[in-house]
């Protein structure tokens, strides 16, 4: 028997079982097992007027019932089928802004480039398997030994590549010839930048994905014209190009690049060094010529001629 209770004193904790039961209506042990209870057949919370439960109450109600009715949970589980997610996935605007936060706190100082990298869904571009770190400073194999640069250094050449003359006279880049389409994000985001992107691809899966991937998003398509030819040869067909940026390294440019970079124009590309580092190198052509200065070490796939089909 258990000891009687001090006068005004509430019961507490440990509740015994069959204080965890609901109350049966008279004569529900003549029908057989009690059904489920409903919000509707527990008693009234005491602590609001009207019978509305205060905070404490219906934590203790909850205690009491830890589970909703079948029925309940069914018509949850339903609504959150059917739910679409809005600003958490990752084709949220918010996960693009948080990158290019990352790439400011990194250097990035070039607000348009900065804006163009976070009007496109990087995500789309890369393999299912890696597409959970879409949205770090990361590479990502593409397949067929190629991969998809880094956020920050699609940043750094692109901003590199808008301190040209023509750019920094026409506001844009202009005409831009783009070596190695990859997947075909770093085409996307020149699209913002340029007036024309002519991209040029030697692998064909490679050239048939990024075209795949672009017909998804029609906004950028329409300024990209891609190309499945060899890259070292340049596309002379649409010389001369304002700007040249390349996503592979060799022993040295292509004269073909030079050739077709127009006077007032910019080229960036990786080249390998005397030690067999690749560097980014940048070209200035002018009335007089050429002019090249080097910049920090990289890491791009090789640059190698001839077409894969």
């Amino acid at each position: 028997m258990n000891p009687p209770r001090p006068p005004g004193r509430r019961a507490g904790f440990p509740l015994r079982l069959e204080q965890l039961r609901e109350p049966a209506p008279p004569g529900a042990a003549a029908r057989g097992p009690a059904a489920a209870p409903t919000a509707a057949s527990l008693p009234p919370a005491a602590g609001t007027p009207g019978g509305r439960p205060t905070p404490t109450a219906a934590a203790a109600r909850a205690v009491l019932r830890p589970q909703a009715p079948l029925q309940h949970a069914a018509a949850l589980a339903a609504q959150a089928a059917t739910r679409v997610p809005a600003g958490q996935g990752l084709d949220s605007a918010d996960v693009r802004r948080r990158m290019v936060e990352r790439l400011r706190a990194g250097g990035l100082q070039d607000e348009a480039v900065a804006a163009a990298l976070a009007e496109v869904p990087r995500h789309a571009f890369v393999d299912s398997a890696w597409v959970a770190q879409a949205y770090e400073d990361t590479s990502l194999p593409l397949g067929h030994g190629q991969t998809i640069s880094k956020p920050s250094v699609v940043a750094r050449m692109i901003a590199l590549l808008r301190g040209g003359a023509t750019a920094r006279s026409q506001g844009g880049l202009g005409r831009v010839l783009e070596i190695g389409s990859g997947c075909g994000y770093q085409a996307a985001v020149l699209a913002h930048l340029g007036r024309q992107v002519v991209s040029i691809e030697r692998l064909k899966a490679l050239h048939d994905r990024a075209r795949a991937n672009l017909e998804a998003l029609p906004a950028w398509r329409s300024r990209i014209r891609l190309v499945h030819g060899d890259g070292m040869l340049g596309h002379p067909p649409n010389a001369p190009y304002d700007s040249i940026i390349a996503a592979a390294g060799g022993e040295a440019l292509p004269p073909a690049w030079l050739e077709q970079l127009a006077v007032g124009g910019r080229l960036v590309a990786p080249v390998e060094d005397g030690s067999r580092r690749q560097v980014l190198v940048v070209v200035d052509r002018d009335e007089r010529g050429y002019r090249r200065e080097t910049f920090e070490g990289v890491a791009f796939v090789p640059l190698k001629s001839g077409l894969v089909r």
